[in-house]
């Protein structure tokens, strides 16, 4: 179980659906969003890797997020880390 209590402060696209992400809390480490999301549904644009890499940070929700307003949750994402 996770004890997660910390938002996305920082993330880099590292190329093929990898990212590399900080958290609040000094937290790092790199994601694999391709084995971590089925890009169906609001995530079906994020296979189009020029959508996928303009992701940004969003303050107010403490997680990356697109333009197509596909997010992922903090907590999920700082459980996957590597």
């Amino acid at each position: 179980m996770c004890t997660y209590d910390a938002d996305v402060v920082t993330v880099k696209v590292l190329g093929d659906y990898r990212l590399y992400l900080q958290f609040s809390d000094g937290k790092a480490g790199e994601l694999d969003i391709a084995k971590l999301v089925p890009f169906v549904g609001v995530f079906a644009s994020l296979k189009d890797k020029i959508f996928f890499n303009a992701l940004t940070v969003n303050p107010d929700i403490g997680t990356i997020c697109w333009a197509n307003g596909a997010d992922l949750a903090p907590s999920y994402l700082y459980e996957n880390l590597s």
